[in-house]
């Protein structure tokens, strides 16, 4: 089964209950294969089967379960319509398309999305051109693409918020003074008779009842609305004990005041200012917690913020400035110094220098010339050039690490299956022990014992937040990943980053990343043995008196065998030939052993290329060259031996250059008590000498490519967290294995692909980083979980008036409000220090 997947922007989440609430009715919709809620992002990342699934259940799902899903409307422009049914049956089959109807006048389809999950050339290439063509947009054309539209709903959203907090604050403020006024100084009003006349007035309690209302049921009917779909569903959230808390408030209060209609007294006390404070206190929090998460995003707002809106592109002979979202593969593209480049693609024309560094981390800007890459986002800083579009909307570069980054962000990390757990069952708790302080102090409480029992009741609602408990984890990933980003470090998931923090032991791979990857020849050795000298052109390669061949002849042989190999090791020993301008005859029967060497037939003879194990294979003896070999070895060089005819006919070394950055990385490896492994397919003496150079204790030599992967599973078998390092194709399984997958972004896609980290740079001191920023996130989740367990704990059993007996303390509602909006400001602010933490 094909499955899809779909992120959804979410609104009305409030708590931790609200996440698992979300995901259960996601998952009740058909097709619906999984789905994961972040409370921190207010996104679910929904797994579907296409065949079974529709975009419009999931929304239902969602708003059934009480919540509801950011939606954008888009206008596009139409022409040569000729079957709207067509268009709109085409768009709606688009993924990330609720609707799409054609006007009346057939000019334009207007289209609902769900915000980032289609493109405008997406949207645009749907459209059956037999049905119509859309028109291209250029001077007035959206500067943005639709994924940006999330953030400007989520900032109308957050005006909103900001509207009802201060429409709160208007009547909460009057209220409030008003209310303690009359309570701290009753004795002194009550000795004038003008304040007395007012305060005291059968008429004042109806004032303020009046400056309550619109707070109680205007600013506070999103939690009202909460809560109502939540006994609708039989379950509980935040929105349930909040509107249980201040309605028991606000209602005890209006029986107070309708009372004597019937005969009765409840007294005068009202309690309006309390069910006011509670919801402008928690607006205030869910004001301040909102702007905090923004910035927990704010690393993809950067990233997002890289592409241009416009771009040069040449049409016709003529270079027009189009919205970048209307440019298509294949498009050449004019780029002018200090301007950014829209896509990606390969120099045409033109040479220049471009900083790479806010997608790399590289600080010195790159050379460019002819048929050069260039990735969109980047900054073109000297010369002009013209370049093609190779890869626009989605597959850019920069969209991809995007993407990543996002998807970290929207991910769960293990840790937070414990949050996930405690929600499911914290508000019934609260609930229980609301209703068990009610009864408890109604009947031993002092009097009036109603009212005493009511209040700390209130407070024991008002003050447990789930809202710290869900926040503790996403926020400290989205943060932590997007940190990472910045530093050119893309974690692929919640999981890479925590169980980063735990590794103990880190495999590098040798070539390409303990060393440059470009290996380069450095002797050439010739065994002391005769042989029949074979026919060769003349100037091709000699023979010389002795009938043993010479250096230029064994180099033209070994280089012409391995001219069709992969390894770099075979593509050194090419270059060195071809620097030398040597004839490379064509190879015929060539075979490639894998971690052994070559086999080929170059003019006639057969030339065999590989380490000592292939000698000792194919019967050849080396013993005249192995003391040769060791020292070679000895030195940190790759002794290559060569064979022809049967016979031993020289050494070829190879030596790759160690990266400069290695020594120090490993040293801070284990510095910080991580066990490192090099791994390679080397002699035993040559990685010896090598892993000597480097300060590394442990190696793997004579590790054949296949064999990588069980180096991996050996370490975990001793107990180890591995992480593996690596660049190449066949490094690929092995950090699949590992506990976590390391690639460096200077390696190949496949690695790259099964790696839980990418290193960008290719900089060995980023696996470093990535260790220490998993162990910085991990403290800052620590720390949010201590704080939030810790708060509702102690905080409980206050508001239930626990040290009442001994103390004679209770906590007053609106202190718990306070105190409650709070807690979860401080633990998006805990999570924000990541963003300044240094990181070497």
């Amino acid at each position: 089964m094909a499955t899809e997947k779909i992120v959804l922007p979410i609104k009305g989440m409030t708590c931790a209950s609200c996440v698992a609430h979300v995901e259960h009715g996601l998952k009740e919709t058909d097709g619906v294969t999984n789905a994961v809620v972040n409370l921190a992002t207010e996104r679910a990342t929904v797994q579907y089967d296409p065949q079974q699934a529709t975009l419009p259940d999931m929304v239902w799902h969602v708003k059934d379960a009480g919540y509801d899903v950011l939606t954008d409307h888009i206008e596009l422009a139409l022409r040569d319509v000729t079957d709207a049914a067509q268009v709109t049956a085409a768009l709606k089959a688009t993924g990330g398309v609720l609707d799409a109807q054609v006007n009346a006048a057939r000019t334009a389809v207007s289209i609902d999305i769900i915000p980032g999950a289609v493109t405008l050339n997406e949207l645009r290439a749907a459209i059956p051109p037999t049905a119509a063509h859309p028109v291209e947009e250029t001077e007035n054309a959206r500067a943005q693409e639709p994924v940006d539209r999330e953030a400007e709903l989520r900032k109308l959203e957050l005006r909103r918020e900001r509207t009802d907090l201060l429409i709160g604050i208007a009547f909460t403020m009057p209220l409030f003074l008003l209310s303690m006024t009359r309570d701290l100084f009753h004795s002194a009003i009550m000795m004038d008779p003008a304040l007395s006349a007012v305060f005291f007035s059968p008429y004042f309690n109806w004032f303020l009842f009046l400056l309550a209302l619109p707070v109680q049921f205007y600013v506070g009917r999103a939690y009202h609305a909460g809560a109502w779909n939540a006994l609708k569903h039989f379950t509980a959230n935040m929105d349930l004990l909040i509107s249980i808390g201040t309605n028991a408030a606000f209602f005890y209060s209006v029986l107070v005041l309708i009372a004597p209609w019937f005969g009765y007294s409840l007294g005068d006390h009202v309690y309006f200012e309390t069910a006011a404070v509670i919801i402008t206190l928690i607006k205030v929090g869910k004001y301040l917690e909102a702007r905090a998460k923004g910035q927990t995003s704010a690393a993809i707002k950067n990233l997002m913020q890289l592409t241009p809106k416009t771009a040069r592109v040449l049409r016709d002979g003529q270079e027009r400035e189009l919205s970048v979202d209307a440019v298509r593969v294949g498009d050449v593209l004019v780029v002018r110094p200090g301007e950014r480049v829209a896509v990606d693609g390969i120099v045409l024309d033109g040479a220049s220098s471009v900083d790479e560094s806010m997608l790399t981390g590289e600080a010195l800007p790159v050379d460019k010339h002819v048929g050069d890459k260039v990735m969109g986002g980047t900054v073109n800083k000297t010369g002009a050039f013209t370049f093609e579009a190779r890869k626009v909307g989605k597959e850019t570069a920069l969209a991809q690490i995007v993407r990543l980054v996002e998807e970290a962000q929207t991910s769960k990390a293990p840790v937070q299956k414990v949050a996930d757990q405690i929600s499911a069952i914290f508000v019934p708790i609260v609930l229980g022990i609301a209703a068990l302080t009610f009864i408890v102090w109604l009947i031993f409480g002092p009097s009036p014992a109603f009212t005493f029992a009511l209040t700390n009741a209130i407070a024991v609602l008002i003050i447990a937040c789930p809202c710290a408990l869900g926040l503790a984890t996403p926020t400290a990933i989205m943060v932590g990943t997007g940190k990472g980003a910045e530093l050119g470090i893309l974690i692929r998931s919640g999981e890479a980053l925590e169980t980063a923090h735990k590794v103990n032991a880190v495999i590098l791979d040798k070539t390409g990343t303990l060393t440059q990857g470009k290996p380069a020849v450095t002797d050439i050795i010739l065994a002391p043995v005769k042989y029949n000298a074979a026919p060769v052109e003349a100037g091709i390669g000699m023979v010389n008196r002795a009938g043993r061949l010479d250096e230029n002849e064994l180099l033209r042989l070994v280089a012409s065998a391995e001219k069709f190999s992969e390894h770099p090791l075979g593509q050194a020993i090419v270059a060195r030939a071809n620097a030398q301008g040597l004839y490379l005859a064509p190879a015929v029967d060539f075979q490639a052993l894998a971690g052994h060497g070559i086999r080929a037939d170059i003019d006639g003879r057969i030339v065999i290329v590989g380490n000592d194990k292939l000698m000792v294979d194919e019967k050849i003896s080396t013993v005249t060259l192995d003391k040769v070999a060791a020292k070679l070895a000895d030195a940190g060089k790759t002794p290559m031996f060569a064979a022809v005819d049967g016979q031993i006919a020289g050494i070829i070394a190879v030596a790759d250059t160690i990266k400069p950055e290695a020594r120090e990385s490993v040293e801070r490896l284990r510095k910080m008590n991580v066990d490192v492994y090099m791994l390679t397919g080397d002699h035993q003496r040559t990685a010896k000498a090598i892993a000597s150079q480097l300060g590394i204790e442990h190696f793997f030599a004579r590790v054949l490519p296949q064999d990588k992967e069980q180096k991996v599973r050996e370490l975990q078998a001793d107990k180890k967290i591995v992480a593996m390092v690596g660049d190449g194709i066949n490094d690929a399984p092995a950090l699949a294995a590992a506990d976590v997958g390391i690639a460096l972004g200077t390696g190949t896609d496949v690695a790259m692909e099964a790696a839980d980290i990418t290193l960008l740079r290719g900089d060995l001191r980023g696996v470093v980083t990535a260790i220490e920023l998993s162990r910085a996130t991990m403290r800052t989740i620590y720390g949010n979980y201590f704080w939030a367990f810790a708060y509702n704990i102690a905080g409980i059993p206050i508001a239930a008036g626990l040290l009442y007996p001994i103390w004679g303390i209770t906590l007053n509602p609106i202190i718990a409000g306070a105190a409650m909006a709070f807690s979860s400001i401080f633990v998006v602010t805990n999570s924000l220090r990541l963003r300044n933490k240094k990181f070497s």
